[in-house]
């Protein structure tokens, strides 16, 4: 028995499975940086940009190019959203790091 498919139904299934992809896509990253292990100071990359758990406590004679209220919730490279306690983050692929924390690679939001 052969069975026929219409132009409409190729076309509807189309577009129905092209608005169901990005919905599983978003369902999929949903854990995100809860998966992720935290940053630990101490790992040389770490180290080498300067990272602190506590942007309160960055030394602005050391850093020149902090300045306050700068910390992760608020930089351009933090995955999470503005009230997680933790994120992803693009430079440190692999771990979370704190709201609070701060890097050298900080780059505020665009508003």
């Amino acid at each position: 028995m052969e069975k026929k498919f219409s132009r409409r139904s190729i076309v509807k299934s189309g577009l129905i499975a092209g608005a169901l992809a990005p919905a599983f896509g978003l369902i999929g990253n949903t854990a995100g940086a809860a998966d992720l292990p935290a940053l630990d100071q101490n790992d040389p990359t770490a180290k080498a940009l300067g990272f602190v758990t506590n942007a309160s406590t960055v030394s602005a004679a050391a850093n020149p190019t902090y300045k306050a209220g700068q910390h992760c919730g608020v930089c351009a490279q933090f995955q999470g959203k503005a009230g997680d306690a933790r994120g992803g983050c693009n430079i440190f692929v692999g771990h979370s790091v704190p709201n609070g924390g701060w890097c050298k690679v900080f780059a505020a939001k665009p508003a």
